[in-house]
Parts: structure tokens; sequence; C-alpha cells
């Protein structure tokens, strides 16, 4: 079991399509279990087991997850495989497995990479034309300017086009102060963010300011434009809805956790 996710464990929260490449590659592997079950693991949380085992990851350590929610959502990745495991069609699975093996031990690096973003946003670069792109833009992309201003303090500047301008250093620190400090959050920010190329969107994300759909959207103003001005391209397409199930599995991950720690505030 351990094996099974080799070759996608520890990419997932920091690279989610190498993740998805990764995975598409390995062999598909039989289904070796009968039952699939949620039970407590030990020190806390859930545990997903397989045949009463808990699932673990490659180095051995038991997949421990924060909610009962989750960890349900983890065992029906499970109970869906049929002959053979697929874990393409297990993004809970794969995020799990990373989060254990790649980011419980390194949080602020994970957040540090995040808040990277904060200096160079997808927000940030705005098209000067045509009028219909630009007020597209504004329309998706300031309310997220203006709540980071006045809610998080993090006052950023806009450019035109693609040339880099450098953010004020106290915008980028009130926005990397505002970002959470668990792993599991912490790892589906980055991934949201990764995705969208907006670490401002991802943090609106978990905090409750846009849902998946907006972010979503807000993420591909500018390539559903030219789509509607040229027509769709079909590889494009088809590696959008790639993307999308990585991002609605991290965007789940921070809705449950932040209801969380709405229950605990």
């Amino acid at each position: 079991m351990r094996e099974l996710f080799d070759e996608v464990a520890g990419q997932s929260p920091l690279d989610p399509q190498e993740a998805a490449r990764r995975s598409a590659r390995a062999p598909k592997r039989k289904r070796f279990y009968a039952s699939v079950g949620v039970g407590e693991a030990e020190g806390g949380g859930f545990t997903v087991k397989l045949d009463g085992r808990p699932i673990r990851t490659p180095s051995g350590r038991i997949v421990a997850i924060p909610s009962r929610e989750i960890a349900q959502a983890v065992a029906a990745e499970w109970e869906a495989q049929t002959e053979t495991i697929d874990p393409l069609t297990m993004p809970m699975t794969r995020f799990a497995n990373s989060v254990v093996e790649a980011v419980v031990d390194r949080v602020e690096l994970v957040a540090s990479d995040v808040a990277k973003y904060f200096n160079s946003d997808l927000l940030f670069y705005r098209a000067g034309h045509p009028e219909g792109l630009v007020a597209r833009e504004a329309k998706r992309w300031d309310p997220v300017l203006f709540w980071a201003a006045d809610e998080l303090g993090a006052h950023f500047i806009l450019a035109e086009g693609i040339v880099h301008v450098r953010q004020p250093d106290e915008a980028v620190a009130a926005a990397r102060a505002a970002l959470p400090g668990d792993p599991w959050s912490i790892a589906a920010l980055h991934v949201v963010t990764t995705l969208t190329g907006s670490a401002l969107l991802a943090l609106a994300l978990s905090r409750g300011l846009l849902d998946a759909d907006a972010v979503w959207a807000a993420a591909h103003v500018d390539e559903d434009w030219n789509a509607e001005q040229w027509g769709a391209d079909q590889e494009a397409t088809e590696r959008r809805a790639a993307r999308s199930v990585d991002f609605r599995a991290a965007a789940r991950i921070l809705s449950v956790m932040g209801e969380a720690a709405g229950q605990r505030g």
C-alpha cells in the first residue's frame, strides 16, 4: 500500500500539476482491500482504514486527518476504486498523503513559498485594452484588492502590462501575516495559489470572501476573454479541467478547516 502513491506523495501541495503527471505515468495497481472505514487516529484526528489497517504514507507515517469530514472524503475515494486503483481519481487522498509526508514538518517553508506570490500576484497586472477586458478584470479582481487593503492593511500597487512592479514591504508583510498556520490549510492554500497564480485569491477563498466558483472564474478572466474572442483551445480546456480537480479538493479542505476554526473561535 505504501508504494501506491510513491510517485505523488510529497508533490501535491507544492506542485499539483506535477503530481498528476507522475500519477498518470505510474502503473495502475489492483485493488487489494475489501472494506474501507474511518476511525480515530492515535494522538488525535481520524484515519482511513483499509481492511482495518490505517493508510500510511510511503515513508510509513499514518495519515492522520484533522477532520472527520475530510477523512470521509478520502475514504469515499478508496471505496470508489474498482478493479484497479487510479490515483488521478483520488485528489483528496493524494493531498492527505502529501500533507503528512511533506508539509506537517515544514509549515513555515510552505507559507513562505505562498508569500512569494504577494510580490507578483496575478491581480496586480492589468490589461490596458480592450475596454471589455479591462472592465472584466476590474470587476473580478478589484474587490479582492480592496478587501486586502481594508481588512488586512495590505495596500498593493497595480501595473499595466507585464512589467514587474515592486510591492511595498509593508503590504507583503501584512498579507503574509494573514496566512493560516496549520499544515492542512496552508497546503490547500498553496495548491490554490499555484493553480490560480494568485495568493490573494487563495487567501480570499480561505477567508470566505469568495467561493470556489468565483475564485476559479477570477483566475481565468483573461483566458475566458480570449476564448470568447477567438474560440476555445481543446488542449487548454483539457488542462484546465485537470487542474480543476486539485483546485476543488483544495477548496474543500479550506472550507472544512475554515468552518472548524470558526467553531473553535
